[in-house]
């Protein structure tokens, strides 16, 4: 049992990795909210805490995971201080050696999507000066909202051409620790870090385009992005523009909705 609580997790040191087998610390009867076709429900459960985790509890704009503990299903993970504090279907013993499996799919889709945000804000800074002032990963697709009032037509085209060109290119994706307190930390991008932060901070670089501090899971290779389509601009708050885009998976199932909307219009 570690007597420190952690900022950096297991799922955060090895995003691709499924299981992981750790121990029970705490668990207790609690009531969680989540949703359930569509609406917030308050539900009876039980708030667990592990040594480690493999699931990427809720941060940095990205959602998250789901999976199951010895066959019991997770219902939410949130961060509190350094723990990643689980909510459970069912109650385990506490002590006991446990294995964690995450859903895989949804695990590797919130990582094309966030990786794909980095490119992209970076990309959007360096090419128009187009800063990000926040983000959103949907369930179907995401928005990066820019301090732009308007994003021309031809740069989106520009845009998308260059962040596709860094994924053929097969750009590498690095992930290093540094402490909260180090000096290096002034250098690099960020929103700003969490009063509650707790152990090292890491900072992900994807290589000759961006660094930037992240608690998030990526990818190690923008490769493994596939592409990024970048859909249409919105009007936003306060002068700024909503850019909606996918990647990865989520382009192959845009394709095949518009496919079959095609198919029902007698187009093909």
């Amino acid at each position: 049992y570690k007597d420190t609580v952690i900022m950096v997790f297991y799922c955060q040191r090895h995003c691709y990795e499924k299981k992981y087998s750790t121990t029970v610390v705490a668990c207790k009867p609690a009531k969680q909210e989540i949703i359930v076709n569509g609406k917030k429900k308050k539900i009876d459960c039980y708030e667990t805490t592990f040594e480690d985790t493999v699931m990427f509890p809720e941060g940095g704009g990205q959602p998250d995971d789901r999976g199951s503990v010895d066959g019991i299903s997770v219902l939410r993970v949130l961060r509190r201080g350094g723990e990643a504090v689980h909510y459970l279907e069912k109650p385990l013993e506490v002590g006991a050696v446990v294995t964690q499996q995450i859903d895989w799919k949804r695990r590797h889709d919130h990582m094309q999507q966030h990786s794909a945000q980095h490119l992209i804000t970076a990309v959007a800074d360096t090419m128009y000066g187009y800063a990000t002032r926040s983000w959103y990963l949907g369930e179907s697709v995401s928005y990066i909202e820019l301090d732009t009032e308007k994003i021309p037509k031809e740069e989106v085209e520009l845009l998308e051409e260059a962040v596709n060109q860094r994924i053929r290119d097969a750009t590498p994706v690095h992930i290093v620790e540094y402490d909260a307190l180090d000096p290096k930390l002034k250098e690099i991008r960020t929103r700003g870090l969490p009063e509650d932060i707790v152990g090292p901070v890491r900072v992900v670089t994807i290589e000759n385009v961006d660094t930037n501090m992240c608690c998030g899971t990526h990818v190690h290779n923008l490769a493994d992005l596939q592409a990024i389509k970048l859909l249409y601009t919105e009007k936003g708050k306060s002068n700024k523009t909503l850019l909606y885009f996918v990647a990865g998976a989520r382009v192959l199932r845009c394709f095949e909705v518009s496919e079959r909307s095609h198919e029902r219009l007698g187009c093909f």
